[in-house]
C-alpha cells in the first residue's frame, strides 16, 4: 500500500537538522525499495496559494495557512500497513524536530479505470 509521509517543522529548526542526515535516510529508504518519491521543498516564503470559487482564480502569496509547522517535504513510500508505514516515517530525520504525517493514497486512478472498464464492458454485453 503507498503512504505520504508529510514532513512538517518550524523553518527555524532546519539549521539543526544537517542535510546529510536527510540525504542518507533518503538513500537508505529507496535502496529498500520502499521510497518511491521524496523531495524536500523551498521556504514556505516562496508558497503561492491557488484558490477557485465561484469561477474566479484568487492567487495569494504564502501559504494557506499561519501555523507554527510548515509542510517541508514529503515522501511517497510504500509498506505493508500503516504500522510499516509509521516505522519507516518514524526514521525521517525531520521528525526529530517536527512532526510527520502519515496518509495513505486514495488510489483514485485505479477505481476509475475500474468503473470505465465495468461500463465498457456492460456496453458491450448489451
Amino acid at each position: 500500500m503507498k503512504y505520504l509521509c508529510l514532513v512538517y517543522l518550524d523553518e527555524g529548526c532546519l539549521d539543526e537538522l544537517p542535510d546529510e542526515d536527510c540525504v542518507a535516510y533518503d538513500t537508505a529508504i529507496r535502496s529498500s525499495g520502499q521510497c518511491l518519491a521524496s523531495e524536500a521543498l523551498q521556504s514556505v516564503r516562496t508558497a503561492t496559494t491557488v484558490r477557485v470559487r465561484s469561477g474566479q482564480v484568487s492567487v495569494t502569496d504564502g501559504p494557506f495557512a499561519e501555523t507554527k509547522e510548515q509542510l517541508a517535504g514529503f515522501y511517497m513510500i510504500e509498506a505493508k500497513n500503516l504500522d510499516e508505514a509509521i516505522r519507516l516515517a518514524a526514521g525521517i530525520p525531520p521528525a526529530r524536530v517536527g512532526s510527520i504525517e502519515v496518509r495513505p493514497i486514495r488510489p483514485i486512478r485505479e477505481t476509475v479505470a475500474g468503473v470505465d472498464a465495468l461500463s465498457h464492458a456492460n456496453a458491450e454485453g448489451c
